[in-house]
C-alpha cells in the first residue's frame, strides 16, 4: 500500500508551451509524464560528466506514466551530482503559487529546478528548492515559488527572483555530496495555488 504525506516546503536552507490559468486552490496538471507529454518535455539526464565528474544517472518512463531516476552518485574528479531535465520549454505558471510532485524516494534529499531567461555571465540561471524524501513513501511535496533560489554552478545569485512567467526548463538533481546509488519516482507535476481566506463575518 503506497502512504501519502502533505509537505510544504519551505527555503532552508520542439518547445512546449502553455499557460496556466489557476483558479485559487486549484491543481493544474504540467505533467504526468503520458507518452505524449515525454516527447514534448524531452526529458535527458545530464550528469557531473560534463565537468569530468564519474556519477551516473539514467531515467526511464513505465508504461504506467512513471518517472523513474535512479543511477550512481560520485565525488570523485571533484564531481558529486546527477540530473534529469527537460529541453527547453515555455510555461507560463504566474497565475499559480508553486509546484507540487507526487514522489516515491530513497530517503535522500533532492533539488526541484527550475530556469528562465534569467541569465548570468549569459549562461543559464537555475532556481533551485530542496526536498527531502522518505524511503519507500509515496509523498506529495508542494514547493512555493518563493522557495526557489537563484545559483549558477554553485555560485548563490540572491539577486535573481525566479518570474513563473517565463519557465523554460525543469529538472530533478541529486547532489547531497553521499556517494552511492540514488533512486527517485515521480508520478506527476501539477501548479497548485492556494485558497483564498475565509471573509470575516459581518458583525
Amino acid at each position: 500500500m503506497k502512504l501519502r504525506a502533505i509537505i510544504l516546503v519551505i527555503p532552508f536552507a520542439m518547445a512546449i508551451s502553455f499557460s496556466v490559468p489557476a483558479a485559487f486552490g486549484a491543481e493544474i496538471p504540467v505533467t504526468d509524464f503520458s507518452v505524449t507529454e515525454n516527447q514534448a518535455f524531452g526529458w535527458r539526464i545530464v550528469d557531473d560528466g560534463v565537468m569530468g565528474g564519474l556519477s551516473k544517472g539514467k531515467v526511464l518512463m513505465t508504461e504506467k506514466g512513471i518517472m523513474r531516476f535512479n543511477g550512481t552518485l560520485s565525488l570523485e574528479n571533484n564531481g558529486g551530482f546527477s540530473s534529469v531535465r527537460t529541453d527547453k520549454v515555455a510555461l507560463d505558471l504566474s497565475a499559480s503559487d508553486g509546484l507540487m510532485i507526487r514522489v516515491n524516494g530513497d530517503g535522500r534529499s533532492y533539488q526541484l529546478r527550475l530556469a528562465t531567461d534569467a541569465r548570468y555571465r549569459s549562461m543559464e540561471v537555475s532556481f533551485k528548492a530542496d526536498f527531502s524524501t522518505a524511503e519507500g513513501q509515496w509523498q506529495e511535496i508542494k514547493i512555493p515559488f518563493s522557495a526557489f533560489t537563484g545559483s549558477f554552478r554553485g555560485i548563490e545569485l540572491p539577486d535573481e527572483k525566479l518570474d513563473p512567467k517565463k519557465i523554460e526548463r525543469l529538472s530533478v538533481l541529486v547532489g547531497d555530496k553521499k556517494p552511492g546509488p540514488f533512486a527517485l519516482e515521480m508520478d506527476w507535476i501539477r501548479a497548485y495555488s492556494e485558497p483564498l481566506p475565509d471573509p470575516s463575518p459581518e458583525k
